[in-house]
């Protein structure tokens, strides 16, 4: 694949200039974006995967969720329906995504939707009563026809977008100059130990414009996974063998991790959102114990209910002033 990437170079800058064109016909207003009167709030990347915009948007369900009526909206990715769905608690991963279902079964009572039309997904969650105050918008930041108004980049610190160019040599969805609609940058999935000199050296690359402000964060790995039916500290895992099961676009974090704690697994991957075949199932269904990530478990737990199937949590951690990211946020929705 890197020596494709290579090989497709000379077609990164027709790639750079198709996408400056239609960002620069959205700014000049010849292409029209859609401006609302109550909060919607933006979360996305400029590249593509594995910046952790799901602990982001369950983050911002956490922080919001007291504050207003609350609503979160997805494209629903690689899901096999059309068109605006509402997601139900019984909703399966096929009709809805991953995200969306994971969404809804841990915060049953805010409002998810799925819809490749953004105006039309936000059109019927307004239809509903009571209709929803705020309207979060998950991995909607090249998504202008929609024009939220406030928007928060995520960019990894394993993958920061300062770094990167565009696509298909790339991981660049747009050009880098694409930042400066944010109001806020997050720097995710930082090491818990990153020092202050590093935070001021990753902020002088990244060179965010004065209106803006820069935020660090790291993961937060639960002191327990979760089964179907019960609980266990992961220190049961301790002296076992299991197969950790990953379809999400930067593992990288998570075996670290379990590698720290000096778990001993068989690490299997597939690519982000994978739709797991039959046969895929069935060697799985082989180990005594599957541990997974929250996102692959709502697709797989339909097919190991009352097996050893267990996933790790996850949260969004700010290492320090997620007071003011909070603060801002507030202000925002008052406003």
């Amino acid at each position: 694949m890197n020596v494709l990437r290579k090989i497709l170079f000379p077609i990164v800058p027709i790639y750079y200039l198709v996408t400056w064109f239609r960002n620069k016909l959205y700014d000049m207003g010849i292409k029209k974006s859609k401006e609302y009167d109550f909060p919607i709030i933006a979360v996305g990347n400029l590249c593509v995967g594995g910046t952790g915009k799901s602990p982001m948007v369950e983050y911002l369900i956490r922080l919001l969720k007291a504050k207003a009526r609350l609503a979160t909206l997805s494209r629903g990715y690689k899901r096999e329906s059309k068109g605006f769905q509402l997601v139900l608690s019984s909703s399966t991963a096929r009709e809805v995504g991953d995200e969306p279902l994971q969404f809804k079964i841990k915060y049953n009572d805010v409002l998810v939707g799925v819809d490749g039309d953004r105006q039309n997904g936000i059109a019927n969650l307004r239809s509903t009563d009571p209709r929803p105050e705020v309207i979060i918008l998950d991995d909607a930041y090249q998504h202008r026809k929609v024009k939220a108004g406030f928007y928060i980049l995520l960019t990894s610190y394993y993958d920061l977008y300062c770094n990167d160019i565009v696509l298909p040599t790339g991981n660049l969805r747009e050009p880098r100059k694409g930042a400066n609609r944010a109001n806020i940058v997050i720097v995710t999935k930082c090491p818990n130990d990153i020092s202050t000199s590093e935070m001021k050296a990753i902020t002088e690359k990244l060179n965010i414009h004065s209106e803006q402000s820069l935020f660090f964060s790291t993961i937060d790995y639960g002191d327990k996974i979760v089964g179907t039916t019960k609980e266990e500290s992961i220190d049961w895992l301790q002296n076992k063998s299991f197969v950790l099961v990953t379809g999400i676009a930067n593992p990288k974090p998570l075996i670290e991790y379990y590698t720290s704690l000096g778990l001993t697994f068989n690490h299997i991957s597939f690519p982000d959102h994978h739709n797991f075949t039959d046969k895929e199932l069935k060697d799985l269904a082989h180990h005594d114990i599957i541990v997974t990530t929250e996102k692959d478990y709502v697709r797989l737990i339909s097919d190991f209910s009352g097996k050893s199937l267990w996933y790790q949590p996850i949260e969004m951690k700010f290492i320090k002033n997620g007071s003011a990211f909070d603060d801002t946020l507030f202000r925002y929705i008052k406003k």
